[in-house]
């Protein structure tokens, strides 16, 4: 397994693991490889560091709580990061994407609820969206699981 630093073609980073180099080119000519951010599929290796392992300073790994609880954290700040900064349109969360996209009202960050259904055909009609899984952070000595959305996700109409 090989694992490569990525990039889209809107700059945005991730990683992702491959059998091999030549998987990673056939994925890509394939179109299996998209960006999770914005789905993008013009994506390409980013320049990376080598992975050197050596027996000093090494740290112990993290716990798989410890990890889910950085997740949960992250997802959490993510989260009141879109509250503060993105306009609350609700339940017509697909109306309003769709009109910015048709360009029937101004462009500006909104987030909402969407159905699955609606979620969809958002997709499908080319209009940028993201969901934001609802976590919370855990306090001390409490049981680090997530909270559970309401019925429909969260979704983010601007991605950058």
């Amino acid at each position: 397994m090989i694992r490569y630093a990525l990039k889209c073609i809107v700059e945005h980073e991730f990683d992702a693991w491959f059998s091999s180099s030549d998987g990673f080119d056939e994925q890509v000519a394939k179109g299996l490889v998209e960006c999770p951010m914005c789905g993008s599929k013009a994506v390409s290796k980013a320049i990376m560091a080598p992975m050197v392992r050596t027996t000093k300073g090494r740290e112990a790994p993290q716990s798989l709580a410890e990890a889910q609880q950085a997740v949960a954290e992250a997802l959490h700040r993510l989260r009141r990061h879109v509250e503060t900064t993105h306009d609350y349109v609700g339940n017509d969360f697909a109306s309003e994407a769709r009109d910015m996209h048709e360009g029937l009202t101004p462009e500006r960050p909104i987030y909402g609820e969407a159905t699955p259904e609606e979620v969809k055909g958002l997709v499908e009609d080319g209009v940028p969206v993201a969901a934001v899984p609802v976590f919370s952070p855990a306090t001390e000595g409490e049981a680090k699981m997530p909270v559970l959305p309401p019925a429909a996700p969260m979704i983010d109409k601007k991605l950058n």
